[in-house]
């Protein structure tokens, strides 16, 4: 065995299996010292919102108990990890530091200058792609630029090759001891990530468990379940047919690698058709775009993709529209559901994403920043690609994104993804007994249906916040006037 230990450094690759910087820690059969460093607001890094430090703290004590099970620790620092990874190097002795690769420009800028560092001490820094398929300069135009539409970079990325088959998880690790000086030792009770007083917590712990276990287990039901009607069926509200990993994805519980691997195998099995498993894995290809993207536009969450836009008069937004957006109460039962499935589970429906995102930009004219700040607070995939990507695309301002004049009707959408009100009824119970017919519009419903439903509008449930028409209207003469186009009829 290696007399020198090997340090990796935990980011947001919460797991074991399929993870290269573990993996090649453990090649080296050296003893192994496992670190978190919490390093929020550290050179403008976004600190995580409510629930995804929930999510953090189930993750991080998942993987510690999975670390413990190899013969490992996980040992949690805080502070600033250009100072702390050279530090607890030298005071440990390590002549390895490995790490996962991130892609945010504070990310990249810190993990250049700790690489750097740790150079000039004589200790060699290597980090590895374990969060991606591709990464995101490899994946280029003919002329050698990014790429700024979807099929034309899915295309591209797919005529690449395979990705590689999955790493196993080590199976035995030699631990190194922590130093007893070292920098930012910290409990994980010490974070306070957890919702106490009040505890909101309920409906995510109802709805996942957070932890590599906990993302195995996901995928196996969604194989076994959802993969064969995922094509169809996808963008129903109320059928349990999406896959549900992204919370795993975006903590790291679970690759892109693994998940291509398994469901190529299902496909192979004759588990699930080729349209299903292509359509599933197009999904994981909207993430690795969005990657692509923040890769090469740093500000994806809070610039315009399309400065055009810049010129586009948000103003300041009328708070009680966004507050009844926020707590589900604008009167559009479609949108109202979508919103009080996020607040009590951490995620809403793919689907309902949009059109939720749809009636704050375009029904209400609320900026999308606004929009993509609550998602990032309430979302457990909050992810600093995927969310910033999907608010610029539904607000026509991102790349490939919905068409300006592309304004979701919330009755259309709703008829035609919860055609039974399933979804709606889950969550607004104060609806459940209204006709489907008027599920989506129940103020088009006659008074005696109300009244027999239990339905009081502007009491029971609200009335609708502005009028779908003339809102519309509104959007497209706004977003045409951006364009310098008439409006369409």
């Amino acid at each position: 065995m290696s007399a020198t230990p090997s340090l990796v450094w935990f980011r947001d690759d919460l797991r074991m299996a399929d993870h290269p910087a573990l993996h090649a820690a453990a090649e080296r059969g050296a003893p192994v010292l496992c670190i978190y460093v919490r390093h929020d607001g550290v050179d403008g890094l976004r600190a995580l919102g409510g629930a995804s430090q929930w999510w953090l703290h189930h993750s991080l004590s998942a993987l510690g108990k999975d670390l413990a099970k190899a013969g490992a620790s996980l040992h949690l620092l805080q502070g600033d990890p250009r100072n702390i990874i050279p530090a607890l190097a030298a005071a440990c002795g390590a002549s390895h530091v490995f790490w996962t690769r991130r892609y945010g420009a504070s990310e990249i800028a810190i993990d250049r200058t700790v690489k750097e560092t740790l150079a000039a001490q004589g200790v060699e820094a290597v980090s590895f792609n374990g969060q991606l398929l591709r990464e995101p300069w490899e994946v280029k135009t003919k002329a050698g630029e990014p790429m700024k539409v979807f099929t034309p970079y899915w295309r591209a990325s797919q005529a690449l090759g395979e990705p590689a088959p999955p790493l196993p998880a080590p199976r035995k690790l030699a631990a190194a001891l922590l130093p007893d000086d070292a920098p930012g030792r910290m409990q994980l009770s010490d974070w306070n990530l957890l919702p106490q007083k009040p505890d909101w917590a309920g409906g995510l712990r109802e709805t996942f468990s957070p932890g590599e276990a906990g993302a195995r287990k996901q995928l196996s039901r969604f194989l076994e379940q959802g993969l064969k009607r995922y094509a169809n069926e996808r963008d129903f509200a109320g059928e349990n047919v999406t896959s549900m990993l992204a919370p795993h994805l975006r903590f790291g519980e679970i690759t892109p690698r693994q998940i291509w691997a398994a469901a190529r195998h299902a496909e192979a099995a004759g588990q699930a058709s080729a349209k299903d498993v292509a359509k599933f894995l197009s999904e994981v290809g909207w993430r690795e775009f969005s990657y692509s993207l923040l890769f090469h536009n740093p500000l994806l969450a809070t610039k315009n993709f399309n400065v055009n836009f810049d010129a586009f008069p948000w103003g300041e937004p009328n708070a009680l529209h966004l507050r009844a957006w926020q707590k589900g109460m604008t009167g559009y039962p479609m949108v109202d559901a979508g919103m009080r499935e996020l607040w009590h589970t951490g995620y809403m429906h793919n689907r309902v994403r949009m059109i939720a995102a749809s009636f704050l930009i375009k029904h209400l004219m609320i900026d999308w920043r606004r929009g993509e700040e609550w998602f990032w607070d309430t979302l457990c995939d909050a992810d600093p690609a995927n969310n910033a990507a999907s608010w610029q695309w539904v607000a026509g301002s991102g790349a490939d994104a919905a068409p300006y004049f592309r304004v979701f009707n919330p009755m259309i959408q709703g008829a035609k993804f919860d055609p039974d009100g399933t979804y709606v009824r889950r969550w607004i119970p104060g609806l459940s007994r209204l006709e489907s017919k008027f599920i989506h519009a129940p103020w088009e419903a006659p008074v005696e249906l109300l009244a027999k439903a239990g339905v009081k509008l502007g009491v029971t449930y609200p009335l609708p916040l502005v009028d779908h028409p003339a809102a519309r209207e509104r959007a497209l003469q706004a977003f045409a006037a951006l364009k310098g186009q008439a409006a369409p009829g």
